[in-house]
Parts: structure tokens; C-alpha cells; sequence
């Protein structure tokens, strides 16, 4: 992964073409110097999660839900929920309504995200299934990759694959969408 992929990769955000026009060595300075951008403008955040996700452990989930909707981005429950861990997030995410707590998956990698949803109940990981391949597909063959057989069962009952001719030898999915298709034959 070249660097500017890799700034690519922590933000949705495309990265402005004059930045690519530039000779590698500096790319590199610029990539540098995003780093400690961010990483000056971020220090203290991980102990605010940490301390976040404590103090939440003490207030019932009746009062925390709909205070994280309505107070609390997306992004910044996603770092809160990284800190909980799976057990205590998984709790969370149970009760969050679906179109939070899509928003706030978007900011969860893949694989916490497939331990999330293996824990949760089944009805909950349905809906939330089937609105997000309605939204993000490609999100939904991420985080498969990382599902355990019985939500990968869910996966391949809610989705629909495009045709064996249409895949694409080089399609970063290629395994997963093989695995899926091999359970909906069944």
C-alpha cells in the first residue's frame, strides 16, 4: 500500500490529485506530516474513550442510549465502544437504534464489528444485515470474512450475489462471495 493509499484508508475522504503528482520521497513528507497532524490534534482522545467507556459502565442503558444518540457522533461512540471491548459493546449495540448504530460500525473494523455482531441477538444482526446491504455491501463482505458459520448463514440468506460470469478474478471478495455462494446451493 503506497502512502496516500494509506491516508485513503483512515478517512473517507479522497486524496487531492496534486498530492499524487508529487515525486515519492515526497509523498512520504506529506504522510509524515498528516501523522503527527493527527496524531497532535488526537492526543488525549484514547484516554477520554477509556474514561468514557468506565463511567458508562455505572448508568443504566435506559439513560445512556438515548443520550449517545442524541449527544454523542458516530465516530466517537465507535472509539468508546473500541475501548469497552466486544462484551460491553455488543450490550450497546443491542439497544442502539439501527441507523446509529450502522453509522457507528462504519468506524469499527472488521473484525470487531463480526465478534459484535456474533454476539448479538439474532433478530438485531438480521435488520442489521439487510439495512446495510441495502447501504454497503462491500461493508457486508468485509466484515464476513470474519463471521462465524451460523451469521454467515444469515449473510448468504439476505444477500444476493451478482452472477458466477460477472466476478472479477482480482475482486478482493472473490473467497468470501465463494463461501456464501457455496451455503445458499445448500
Amino acid at each position: 500500500m503506497s502512502e496516500l493509499d494509506e491516508l485513503v484508508a483512515w478517512s473517507d475522504l479522497a486524496v487531492p490529485e496534486v498530492l499524487h503528482q508529487l515525486p515519492h520521497q515526497q509523498q512520504k513528507e506529506v504522510v509524515c506530516w498528516v501523522k503527527n497532524l493527527v496524531n497532535h490534534n488526537t492526543e488525549g482522545l484514547d484516554d477520554l474513550y477509556n474514561a468514557i467507556s468506565m463511567i458508562v459502565k455505572y448508568i443504566p442503558h435506559f439513560m445512556v442510549i438515548p443520550l449517545m444518540v442524541e449527544h454523542i457522533r458516530p465516530q466517537i461512540a465507535a472509539g468508546v465502544c473500541i475501548k469497552m471491548g466486544v462484551d460491553q459493546a455488543t450490550g450497546y449495540a443491542n439497544d442502539l437504534p439501527l441507523e446509529y448504530f450502522s453509522k457507528v460500525s462504519k468506524h469499527l473494523d472488521a473484525l470487531m464489528m463480526a465478534q459484535i455482531l456474533e454476539k448479538m441477538k439474532k433478530n438485531t444482526v438480521e435488520k442489521f444485515i439487510h439495512y446495510e446491504l441495502k447501504q454497503h455491501q462491500t461493508r457486508v463482505l468485509d466484515i464476513a470474512e470474519h463471521l462465524d458459520q451460523r451469521i454467515l448463514e444469515i449473510v448468504a440468506k439476505l444477500v444476493k450475489l451478482p452472477e458466477p460470469a460477472n466476478d472479477h478474478a482480482k475482486n478482493p471478495h472473490r473467497t468470501i462471495i465463494e463461501k456464501i455462494r457455496a451455503i445458499q446451493v445448500i
